[in-house]
């Protein structure tokens, strides 16, 4: 196996190993090593089935179901259909599920139909984001924290199945608060915990928030700071969910684009000072997370 870096800050291809199969421990232990070290791995022409995906992202932790609150694919509660024709367009910047108290691990996108053009997938260095703060801005940083929720002013659906969508994605209430600067459990790294979900601050009023999460933001997607993933069928992808963020521009138009989604489950973010998020609205989404963290 042998890991080739593909973008400046962030990103890998990893050649030579074989997913479809069972993997020996020390590949596990080489892949999870490369996933920290470059936070988004791709495996070009894979091409597995579902119970492939599942088996490979089972070696990096226990599965969470598909979603908290939007429904899996047909028969397979841990996977979860990313289909642009049924109006999940995630064009803006986020990390998966950060609503919930436990967000994922790690996530798997594996690519089933891609469109003839557009239709990529951006992924984002928090990390590096946190280092390219000046020091006073990222004092600041390590004091906030942040409210996340899967409930906020979206933007009108385009249609009735894109409208549907948004309904069973807000028909359970979440409100977690998070630390702004998360510490990575493994690497030891500190990342800016934000996104698309992160829509206020603790003790801030409305427009403080806005502002302060608009600045911190910019510097999780500088150039600099992402990676651009260009999908093939068969193309699958491992990013870490703790220190990116990640975006799919809904630049394809009506052509058909199919992802399929399968997450690790994770541990309860810290900050700096070691505590722990916690939940402001809604239960612990044990149904979503099964995990003792």
């Amino acid at each position: 196996m042998s890991v080739r870096r593909i973008g400046g800050r962030i990103g890998a291809e990893v050649h030579g190993a074989d997913l479809a199969g069972d993997l020996a421990p020390e590949v596990v232990s080489a892949i999870n090593a490369a996933l920290l070290e470059h936070k988004a791995l791709v495996f070009r022409g894979q091409h597995l089935d579902d119970a492939g995906q599942l088996r490979f992202a089972s070696y990096f932790g226990q599965l969470t179901t598909a979603h908290p609150t939007v429904p899996s694919a047909d028969g397979q509660s841990n996977i979860l259909p990313v289909d642009g024709d049924e109006g999940i367009r995630a064009n803006h910047w986020h990390t998966d599920v950060t609503f919930v108290r436990t967000p994922p691990k790690a996530s798997t996108l594996r690519a089933l139909v891609v469109p003839p053009y557009g239709g990529n997938t951006l992924i984002a260095d928090s990390a590096a984001a946190y280092r390219d703060l000046p020091g006073p801005l990222r004092e600041l940083a390590d004091r906030l924290w942040a409210v996340h929720t899967n409930a906020y002013d979206y933007a009108e659906p385009k249609n009735d199945k894109a409208a549907e969508y948004r309904r069973q994605f807000v028909s359970r209430r979440y409100r977690t608060a998070h630390p702004v600067v998360r510490v990575h459990p493994e690497s030891g790294e500190r990342g800016l915990f934000i996104g698309g979900f992160a829509q206020s601050l603790v003790g801030l009023g409305p427009s403080e928030s806005r502002d302060l999460l608009r600045i911190l933001q910019a510097y999780v997607t500088r150039p600099e700071n992402l990676v651009r993933i260009s999908w093939n069928p068969g193309d699958l992808v491992l990013f870490g969910n703790r220190i990116t963020q990640h975006y799919a521009p809904d630049d394809y138009g009506d052509q058909p684009r199919l992802l399929h989604r399968v997450t690790v489950a994770g541990d309860v973010p810290v900050g700096v000072d070691g505590t722990p998020s916690y939940a402001v609205e809604g239960d612990d989404a044990a149904h979503y997370t099964p995990t003792a963290a």
